[in-house]
This record gives structure tokens, sequence and C-alpha cells, in this order.
């Protein structure tokens, strides 16, 4: 899962590939938490002397005393303590080394992959207090679960801790030592804003823990009855890029509105009575503001996180440029509200809890080596590009996904293998240099048929999606669609050549190993991303390219075609054994049409971002007591949320499936229980992407359509 690429068999010639039809890129997940990571301490790290390749598994051992570079193919000598075999303690097997038997490593680094002594990890947290921001509630929500974790911050004895909070002005607060309470700064003056303390806006955790705990404990009560409708984000963010320069780190910005005084203020750019139609205006940002204030940050080692919480339109497109350019993470709450909202404030608690408390490297750069001939020409995520190959990283976590284009510039006809090596050099919470190494070599081929029957779909539909984001930002939505559609019938056309006349069939030529791509692609165009002819909040589409430009395959993949289970027939028959005993039952997934939906069911519709709990009207009154805590379907509340921890063999079931499935990402999903005859049924059923909609096909139409197209 850490390293994609969307063909397993490389061709040889780019006219090779042409005629294949398909996109050639490799999707990463650098930083991933990864269990049995092997680390290495070594006073050598062994690198090819011409292009700066790190020895990993795919290089070849000549006699012993050199080895041949598996990208550039220089010969290098070997060091004489790499014949050592730390695990053995013994000299002797170069190939015993844990560098040579990992694809996945990571290297404490010596003091020569360091520009400058690691820096203290540096927390800055950058929070909106207008009117509007006040009423949703989240102040206090990020005050508590902030207090809570405290001690479970990554980092070590020299972490520092800051907080601005910003409505038409910007605030400072001093938790110098000395001091008997938290001391506010105000600053008026957001054209030219200023520190207006040289020294304590930035803290050590542990010396002031008291003073960071009596801000974080009062901080609501401070801004209760702030009546200040507008909202200085440009000014807030411009102090904290002041304040974090010196040392670098990381800013998290809280924000509930469209900024709209002081510098970066924006303007309502959308038009509601267009969101259903088929010209998708202002994908852009209104103003380079934010992308240059991100180009300064990045320069200084600092990413910009943000926490957008608006009921409406904030101009995702323009604010999102912070994150982007400055490899920060975007997280998008629409409609937040501790009482009108709480599935929101629910997920925003359990996913700043689990922000707040995650591992994260400083300091980082990502190169990306791939073997002599090819090329990478274009980037998908959240970074800024500081050379061709280079990405600048200020702040790298494990829950960022990246995608590559790659060209073949030169003939591979002398090489069996094309290898890529990823390296992220970063500096860990704890203030170690470290090198996290991932390689990944495939087979060259000259064969067309070994090409198409090499194809990894999801990675083909994870890189596919990142080129219509960019086809939708510098032409329009309908030719990313119009893309997207091109891209199947490029592959069936190619398929359809390498057939016999005798193996053609009546159905759709496509390779069994892509069977899937044109049902991903139907789900793509159905999604909120690129979806036409249904109405669609302009910030909600942006969120979701964001999303796909940087969300890691293995997500990806669900957020594209969500994941459909029957829950009502769970049992142990292959049954998931956990750790501590607990059983997770497995039941089949779902095509998403109402076909498989059966009226006496239950069904667990997961989006990624939420869980839908559909209940059939027939569905037994056995499963209603024994799982849900009602009598019958009509007693099942319609505004269910969570369900009743009930001592039934049932209820584990369906719970222990549903703790199972939260447990392996980083999202939290909220629960939402929908009867048959909710009025909130359309919620459950536009997912299903495999039915026609008043707009767009069905999966069999679609089909029907890429045939038609054939016989052109």
């Amino acid at each position: 899962e850490i390293f994609r690429c969307t063909l397993t068999k490389i061709p040889e010639t780019q006219s090779l590939l042409q005629k294949a039809r398909l996109p050639l890129g490799i999707l990463i997940h650098p930083f991933r938490d990864v269990d049995h990571l092997p680390v290495i301490q070594s006073s050598t790290i062994v690198r090819c002397r011409s292009c700066r390749t790190y020895i990993n598994p795919y290089v070849q051992f000549v006699e012993r005393q050199k080895w041949k570079c598996n990208i550039c193919f220089r010969i290098n000598a070997l060091p004489e303590d790499f014949m050592f075999d730390p695990s053995s303690r013994k000299y002797g097997d170069p190939e015993r080394r844990p560098e040579v038997r990992h694809a996945t490593v990571e290297f404490i680094a010596p003091s020569e992959y360091m520009l400058r002594p690691p820096q203290p990890a540096v927390y800055l947290f950058v929070l909106d207090v207008s009117h509007g921001a006040i009423q949703t509630g989240y102040l206090s929500c990020f005050c508590k679960v902030l207090l809570e974790e405290l001690d479970n911050i990554p980092g070590d004895s020299r972490t520092q801790v800051g907080f601005i909070t910003f409505d038409s002005s910007v605030h400072f607060y001093n938790l110098g030592e000395g001091l008997s309470q938290p001391q506010m700064l105000l600053v008026s003056d957001i054209e030219d804003v200023f520190l207006p303390s040289p020294d304590s806006l930035l803290v050590n955790i542990a010396e002031c823990r008291g003073l960071v705990q009596e801000l974080l404990t009062n901080l609501p009560a401070i801004h209760a009855h702030n009546g200040e409708p507008t909202s200085a984000l440009g000014a807030a963010v411009q102090a904290a890029y002041k304040l974090m320069s010196p040392v670098g780190g990381r800013v998290s910005v809280f924000q509930t509105c469209l900024p709209n005084v002081g510098p970066g203020n924006l303007k309502p750019r959308e038009d509601p009575n267009q969101r259903a139609g088929k010209e998708i205006a202002n994908l852009l940002p209104a103003i380079d503001f934010y992308k240059k204030l991100a180009l300064d940050c990045s320069g200084q080692q600092v990413a910009v996180d943000l926490f957008l919480m608006g009921a409406q339109y904030m101009d995702v497109a323009s604010l999102a440029c912070i994150s982007k350019y400055s490899a920060g993470c975007i997280n998008y709450y629409p409609g937040l509200h501790s009482t009108l909202n709480k599935g929101q404030m629910e997920k925003f608690e359990a996913e700043l809890r689990y922000y707040v408390t995650r591992k994260i490297g400083f300091e980082a750069v990502m190169r990306i080596r791939c073997t002599k001939g090819l090329m990478i020409h274009t980037f998908h995520g959240n970074f800024f590009v500081r050379s061709t190959d280079l990405l600048s990283l200020p702040n790298v976590n494990p829950d960022a996904g990246f995608g590559m284009q790659i060209a073949i510039e030169e003939s591979l006809t002398d090489c069996n293998l094309a290898c890529f090596q990823a390296a992220v050099l970063y500096t860990s919470s704890r203030g170690e240099r470290r090198i996290r190494v991932h390689t990944l070599s495939l087979p060259v081929t000259a064969l067309l048929q070994d090409i198409l029957g090499s194809i990894d779909q999801e990675a083909v539909v994870g890189l596919l999606c990142k080129m219509a984001v960019d086809r939708s930002l510098s032409s329009s939505v309908v030719d990313a669609r119009d893309a997207l559609v091109n891209a199947c019938q490029d592959l069936v056309q190619a398929f359809r050549a390498t057939l016999s006349a005798g193996q053609a069939s009546a159905g759709l030529p496509i390779p069994h190993c892509a069977r899937l791509v044109p049902l991903f692609v139907l789900a793509l165009m159905k999604h909120t991303a690129f979806r036409v002819g249904v109405s669609t909040k302009l910030d909600d589409r942006v969120f979701a390219m964001e999303q796909m430009k940087s969300m890691p395959l293995s997500y990806l993949m669900t957020y594209i075609y969500p994941a459909l289970y029957p829950v009502h027939m769970l049992d142990d028959q292959n049954a998931l054994k956990l750790e501590d005993g607990t059983l997770v039952s497995q039941p089949p997934r779902l095509q998403l049409s109402f076909e498989k939906i059966d009226r006496h069911g239950c069904y667990l519709l997961d989006t990624v971002e939420r869980l839908y709990l559909y209940l059939g009207r027939a569905v037994s009154d056995r499963f209603c007591v024994n799982v849900l805590g009602a009598s019958n379907f009509s007693a099942v509340p319609d505004d269910m949320t969570e369900l009743p921890e009930l001592s039934t063999p049932e209820s584990e079931r369906v719970r222990n499936f549903i703790a199972w499935n939260l447990s392996r990402r980083p999202y939290y999903s909220p629960l939402r229980v929908i009867r048959e005859d909710s009025k909130d049924r359309h919620l459950f059923v536009q997912h299903l992407v495999d039915d026609r909609t008043e707009s767009a096909l069905s999966y069999y139409e679609f089909l029907q359509h890429l045939k038609q197209q054939l016989s052109k």
C-alpha cells in the first residue's frame, strides 16, 4: 500500500506506452505508519556515488566487493563495514543487511544530512474568535481536546506551543515564565501586523504548562460575548509566519467564515442558482495572497493546516492554497455546530484528537529517483516543487498521499527491471534527523499484451482522478469528465487491437485486471468533485477535489466507490480474529445498486466521510430489538446516530464490524441510521452509483455507451 504503479510491467518505450493508451504513474504514501519498520543506525549510509540512490534489495552485488546501482547502473565500491550483519553480528554476506532485505527502511541520519541542528517541535494554533465562530461552539471543543491531550502531543523536552486568536484584530498570548496569568496582547493594525513581544509568545510546554492550561481553560469565556462579525484571517496568518519563521514548525488555523477584512480578504463568488449547471466557475483562487504566503512559509520550514468550519460559502478554492503549497492538510466541517449539527462536531472532536497526537515529521524533503530513461513530469499532492525530482515538505504526516506521472524518455531495452525510489529526509518530533526510503522494482516488457495484463486498476483510477482535477482547473469540469470517458474508451480500443478475430466477444473487450475501471470512472463522474446537473455547493466540490489530490489510495478508493455491506445476517464464520480475541464478521461487499437492497435487510454504507445504516421497511422485529434496542421498524428513531451497547450477539457483531472499519483509518465517520421511509433517504440513495439518476447513466448504460463508441 506504500508504493503502487499504474502498471506492474513497464513498457520498453514511450511508443509502446502510447499504444497501450494508459497513464503511467506512481502513487505513494511515504510517511504511512508501518509495523516493524527496520530502523538502521550506521556510521555509513551506502549510496550510489553517481545518482545518490540508497542501496536497496534490487541492486546487484559484483564479486561481493562492489554493487551495481539499479537506477543509473554505475558500479560502486562496497564499504568494508557493510559486510557486517548487525542482527547476527558477523562479517561475510552483504545480502543479509536490512537495507538489502527490506523495500522500506529508515536510517538515523548522521550530521552531514543536516543544514542546521534539528529544531524542536513547535506548534502554533491560530483561532477564529469572531462572533460567528463563537456561536458554533468549536472553541470550547478545541480547548477541551487540547487540555486532555497536552501530554500526548508529539515532541520532547524542548517542544514549544503558542496561540493566536483573531476577529477584526489579532490577539497574541504571552505565556512567559514569571507571569501569574496569561497576558493577552492586541494588535489592531491588521494592514501591517507585527509581533507585540519579542519572546514568550512561543513557550516550552513543560516549563509553562500551568499558564498554557489556564489559557485553554479560560479562552472560551474570554471571547464568549464577542460581537465582532469580521475576520482578519490574512493578518493572523501573516503574524503566524513572522512568529514561526526562525524555527519552523506547524501552524493549525481554525476558520469559520469568509475572511472579509484586512490583507487576504475575499468576496463571495458563488451563485447558488448555478450549483446544478454544467459550467462550473470559480474553481481557481480569487487572489494569489494565500499561495504567496504559503511559499514564504515553505521557505522557512513552516506548514499550515486548515480546519474550515463555515455554514456559509468560505471560498475553499482560495484558502486551500495556504495548505496546498506549504505541505499542510485541509480539514472541512461544513455547518459545524455544537447543538444544530452534532454529527459534524463529533467528527471534528475525534479528528482533532487524532490530529494533535499523530506522528509528524518536520523540515522534510522528498526526492523521487527512477531508472535511467524514465522521467517524472507531473506531481500531485500538497507540497512545493523545489527542483525536477525534489519536493519541499515543511511537515510530513502519516495521512498524506502523493502521485507522480511518468514519461519514458529513453528506451529501456537494456533493462530487465525499472526501479523507483522515494526518500524522505525529515526531523522527528524528538529531534532526530531520519531518512525513510521506499524502493519499488517492476519488470520491463516489450509486449503490448503483457502491459494490458498488468494494469493495477485502483492505481489507474487514483491517478486518473488527480489528472481530472488538474483538467477541471486548467479547462473545465465538463472537459475533465470527457477525458475520464476517453480514458475508458482508449483502454477498450487498445485491448481490442490485441485480440484475434476468434477472441472477440459480445461483451465489452476489456482486460480482466481492468474490468472495474469503467465502474470507478462512472463513480467519479457522479462524485461531488465532478458531477454536473446536481446541486453542488462550490466549497463542497473544491474540497472533494483537494481530497482526490492528496488522499492515500487505500482510502481514496472507498471515497470514490463507497463500501456497502449487508449487516442483518452477520455471523462468526470466516470472521477475522483480532489480537485481543475480538471476532469481526466479514460480510460480502455489495455493488452500489438498489437491486442489492432487500427490504427485509439492514445495510451499512461507508463513504469515508460518513456511515449510513439503512433499514429496510420489512426488517425483522428481532433485529430491531437485538441491534437497535427498538421493538420494531416503526419504533426506530429517525434521527438515531449511535447504536446502543446491547449484550446480544447480533449487537456485538454489528458494533465490532463498525468499530473495526473506523479503526483502520484517520477519518472519523459519524453514523446515521436511515429508515426506508425517512425523508432523508436520499442521503443513502445518492451513493448507489451503479443506478441511473436524472442526470447520469446507470453502470449498464455506461457500458453500452462505451460499446457503441467502439463501433463508430
